[in-house]
């Protein structure tokens, strides 16, 4: 199995050495066409590709959920130099054909991580990455895997999450990435999913078989959750999260709640496993029940005729929203934006 570069760089470190770096661009440096072919100028390459690189992640134990799944845990939080970016689970799923990873982490760096943390485990290669979805916290890790296992890995994602990572996405989240964490994913490039699944097909590495879910939009138009058949487990990306409030600018409300419905239906009892937080057997009852304590504050208002302000007061005061107001990560500066959400969607919905 192959290993990633053991880059053992402090930030402090590496902010010096790429200023000098830059600096030493600025004024001239040698031009590296050319030189390849000299053993000399390859090491000096591979200097340079430490220079630009952001710092390595720090390692993250992995922690067993059942006989065949794994999830590297990553506090909640927005990306930030501190964390690096990381702030999305990392699933995998060891298999006797080799390691499947759902959702791959927010950087190269993180990816490299990741690929450290599953030789712990095991000794087998990856043999394939799953994307949720397109938002570049659970796919810009993608690098990294066809960094060590080679570019015809194979990565799989619905069609609409492709195109999106494949077309304006994919550089607008390894853009954001680099700023929100002031570069420290810094070489991450776009590496986006090169097979297509769709709603019920199922897939099967040697002794496991995964099941693709997909209904409709929820926390995005084409949010992929897949169930480890085996184990009564399913990664559900970000439709449901155990502590904070989902971004659900791209999704709906009804939708989350209908995917839900259908899920559940189709799945049974499960495990369910988020991409942010811990995994619960009762995660889509509670985080859905917070979700509908704002959606149907926000559908009442409409029918009242209670303008927006008025729909956030009532949001704040419902029993279901109020219950996790001391404790749910973020729930102060987001409360308001996904009251407004809800609230424009309740209207929609209502005309």
């Amino acid at each position: 199995m192959l290993q990633p570069t053991d880059r053992s760089t402090s930030r402090t470190a590496f902010d010096v050495r790429r200023r000098r770096w830059l600096g030493w661009m600025a004024g001239g440096g040698l031009a590296l066409a050319g030189l390849a072919a000299v053993p000399e100028a390859r090491v000096f390459a591979q200097q340079v590709q430490d220079f630009i690189e952001g710092p390595p992640m720090p390692d993250i134990a992995p922690r067993q959920l059942s006989p065949h799944v794994w999830m590297i845990y990553a506090k909640d939080g927005f990306p930030n130099q501190e964390n690096q970016g990381m702030m999305a689970n990392i699933v995998f799923v060891v298999t006797s054909k080799g390691v499947v990873v759902l959702d791959s982490g927010a950087s190269l760096q993180i990816g490299q991580m990741a690929i450290r943390m599953i030789g712990r485990v095991t000794p087998l290669p990856v043999v394939a990455v799953f994307n949720s979805h397109y938002h570049g916290d659970h796919w810009l890790g993608n690098h990294a895997f066809v960094e060590a296992y080679g570019q015809d890995l194979p990565i799989y994602a619905l069609a609409h999450t492709r195109e999106q990572i494949a077309g304006h996405e994919g550089n607008l989240w390894r853009s954001l990435m680099e700023r929100w964490t002031n570069q420290a994913t810094l070489g991450t490039r776009v590496v986006a999913p090169n097979q297509t699944v769709t709603h019920g097909q199922t897939l099967t590495f040697g002794d496991v078989t995964l099941r693709m879910h997909h209904y409709g939009r929820a926390h995005t138009p084409s949010d992929l959750c897949v169930q480890v058949v085996q184990d009564g487990v399913t990664y559900v990306g970000d439709i449901a999260m155990e502590n904070r409030i989902a971004n659900i600018d791209d999704g709906s409300y009804p939708g989350t709640f209908k995917y839900y419905e259908a899920l559940q239906q189709a799945a049974g009892g499960q495990l369910w496993v988020p991409g942010h937080g811990h995994a619960r057997k009762d995660l889509l009852d509670t985080y859905g029940s917070f979700l509908s304590g704002i959606w149907e504050a926000c559908v009442q208002a409409v029918r009242d005729g209670v303008p927006l302000e008025g729909a956030k007061a009532l949001v704040l005061k419902e029993p279901r929203v109020a219950a996790r107001a001391a404790t749910m990560d973020g729930f102060d500066s987001n409360i308001g934006k996904y009251t407004s959400l809800a609230y424009l969607e309740a209207e929609k919905e209502a005309f």
